[in-house]
């Protein structure tokens, strides 16, 4: 039996083109998710929490990424900092869970070395047996941090555009919202996926299916979808509440117990909103609440998916009900996109299966897979390259373009 990794690793018009999808290896590949890593998560800005989350010194919210460990903790100051969540002794996680409170400092639970709100190292037990020691220089290895509207960022790895760059596309829109005044509904829920990180991005920006896949979805927003690539790697969709015959008992209540929200322009009154950027973060604006959503890989063929909802303080029965009715309806929305994207990564591993035509109307579907093959372009290549030299193979092809 033939496998894909001893045929020929020459490019192949298909995986080129921007009329066709991402080939089928690069969702399942180890050496490929290796260099996503390296080229794309370490570089790039993860969304932690929101502010909001963090309301008292010494609560934190722990992020992890492709065995790299964070956390971003709120100080006595005020401030909040982020750090790699490893201890400068011998390497412990130091904080446990997703989220959580330090009562006074940041104690490892291996041998106790205790590190102040700021990372700064302040307790060591048997501090005289360490030679030539000196705790100034073993203090917690901070992380870039920054905040936009509220939401909470690190970067693993420094340099590159600021987070204020990275948003520019989507700030404007997102402005309307107020979601720095915002406060969390939930906290923050994690579920994992048997799937490749980018089967959940691509479904996420792919609007063809809510026909098709969203009988809910589709009865609220019906044909106004509209779609775009705003910038390079962020897309924008859309779709305004409708009045349909064929709408169901959920849409239709959330339709009409809907409030005015008149902090918002008329326009967005009614309209769900979508925000993609990249590589992995998606915004998700309602009238009536605002959620984050994120593909986290943890694996060639796995990810977690992060995401929560936040809104304005309301005490309107209306608008308690309409968020109610937004969550069911989104609830039933996230099960059929969990099977969808099952199937997918099911077919993924098909022989059968290497790339797909994408029509000129999936605007979104073609910018990501067209950023994609610029940034790796070892993902040209419909067939994967001889185990042991994706990495390489990538190389040779970013200093020929």
């Amino acid at each position: 039996m033939t496998s894909l990794r001893s045929q020929t690793s020459a490019p192949v018009p298909l995986a080129g083109r921007g009329g066709y999808s991402l080939p089928a290896w690069i969702y399942r590949d180890a050496e490929f998710l290796a260099l996503e890593k390296e080229r794309l998560f370490m570089p790039s800005w993860q969304l932690v929490c929101h502010a909001s989350d963090l309301p008292r010194a010494g609560d934190y919210h722990g992020y992890t990424i492709l065995g790299e460990l964070a956390f971003v903790v709120r100080g006595r100051d005020g401030r909040l900092r982020a750090f790699h969540n490893v201890c400068r002794h011998r390497a412990a996680r130091l904080l446990d869970g997703d989220r959580g409170h330090c009562r006074a400092n940041i104690v490892c639970p291996y041998h106790a070395w205790s590190y102040d709100l700021d990372g700064r190292l302040v307790g060591v037990p048997f501090h005289d047996e360490y030679e030539h020691f000196d705790p100034a220089t073993h203090a917690l290895v901070p992380l870039e941090c920054d905040s936009f509207m509220g939401f909470v960022f690190v970067r693993f790895e420094p340099g590159g555009p600021s987070l204020a760059d990275t948003m520019a596309p989507a700030a404007a829109e997102m402005a309307w919202y107020r979601i720095e005044a915002m406060q969390p509904l939930d906290q923050v829920r994690t579920r994992a996926r048997e799937v490749n990180w980018k089967n959940g991005t691509d479904n996420y920006i792919d609007a063809l299916h809510v026909r098709a896949a969203h009988p809910g979805l589709d009865s609220l927003v019906g044909s106004s979808y509209e779609l775009a690539e705003v910038a390079d790697g962020c897309f924008r969709l859309s779709g305004s509440v409708q009045s349909l015959d064929r709408a169901r008992w959920a849409v239709r209540r959330y339709r009409t117990l809907l409030p005015p929200v008149t902090h918002l322009p008329q326009e967005y009154r009614g309209l769900w909103l979508y925000y993609m950027t990249w590589p992995n973060l998606a915004f998700n604006l309602y009238p009536d609440m605002v959620e984050f959503m994120q593909f986290v890989p943890t694996g060639p063929t796995s990810c977690v998916i992060r995401d929560a909802a936040y809104a304005l303080p309301d005490g309107r029965r209306e608008m308690r009900a309409a968020r109610w009715l937004n969550l069911r309806i989104n609830r039933q929305v996230g099960n059929e996109d969990t099977q969808l994207i099952e199937r997918v990564q099911a077919g993924m591993a098909s022989r059968s299966y290497i790339c797909g035509p994408l029509g000129r109307n999936e605007k979104c579907l073609r910018g990501f897979a067209r950023r994609m093959r610029e940034l790796l372009p070892v993902a040209r290549q419909e067939i994967p390259p001889a185990p042991g030299t994706v990495a390489a193979t990538n190389t040779a092809l970013l200093r020929a373009d």
